[in-house]
């Protein structure tokens, strides 16, 4: 790896934001941690989406070292613009089983939600002679309109994950309903870290549950939440 990070022009007034944005919102998270939590650490994961490499940038020259994508074209995009710089990329849209292959390449895939997917990212993982991060992404709000397995689904899929040698499953992924109130928030939260137990009964990890955005980040980590995907609040309104 080079020593050198990329030239990329980033204003020092974005910079001076985000750097204080992020600030900012880890004082929360370590009064939500604080106040509930698990005995967690909390990772900060900062969502780009729709944001370009200068946000990147922005959010590692502020110490924060996880980048969330949803689009792997975009995240490939960025990848090749910032090829030295040493964050590590989660994907955490919906995946599909035909770009697999794109997929392990990132350090860390939230969205697993079907045995067909599995055994896509299971193939390319051994196509390409490496293993590759996952979690089970659960719906457990019930919401036709977000992806994930029913919680009751659960048990059974990381049983049947432990046939796919070359997935390491870390643990669970959920997103809450967009502005729900707190008692929903908690209920989503809980459920998902009571399918994070069942992650793990199954012989897996699990060590990592995901869950938290913009808006509801300090309940989810007052119920657990180990990593944290936040956009807005970091970067303001999406672009595009």
């Amino acid at each position: 790896m080079s020593d050198s990070l990329p030239t990329i022009p980033v204003a020092s007034a974005f910079a001076d934001e985000v750097a204080q944005r992020v600030r900012e919102v880890r004082d929360r998270i370590a009064a939500a941690h604080a106040r509930g939590g698990h005995g967690q650490e909390v990772t900060l994961v900062a969502v780009t989406k729709t944001h370009g490499p200068e946000a990147v940038l922005a959010a590692h020259a502020a110490g924060v070292l996880d980048v969330g994508e949803n689009r792997i074209q975009e995240a490939e995009q960025k990848r090749a613009a910032l090829p030295d710089l040493p964050v590590r990329w989660h994907l955490i849209g919906h995946v599909q089983r035909n770009k697999a292959k794109s997929a392990v390449s990132f350090d860390l895939v939230h969205g697993l939600d079907s045995l067909r997917l599995a055994e896509a990212l299971h193939d390319a993982t051994q196509a390409a002679s490496r293993t590759c991060d996952v979690l089970v992404q659960v719906n457990v709000s019930g919401e036709a309109s977000k992806f994930g397995l029913p919680a009751a689904e659960v048990p059974a899929f990381a049983e049947q994950l432990r046939a796919f040698h070359s997935l390491r499953v870390r643990g669970v992924m959920t997103m809450a309903p967009f502005d729900a109130e707190e008692a929903m928030l908690r209920r989503v939260f809980a459920g998902a870290r009571a399918c994070a137990q069942d992650v793990r009964a199954a012989g897996h990890a699990a060590d990592v549950l995901s869950m938290g955005m913009s808006g509801d980040f300090e309940i989810a980590i007052e119920e657990g939440a180990t990593h944290v995907r936040l956009g807005t609040i970091l970067f303001g309104a999406r672009e595009g």
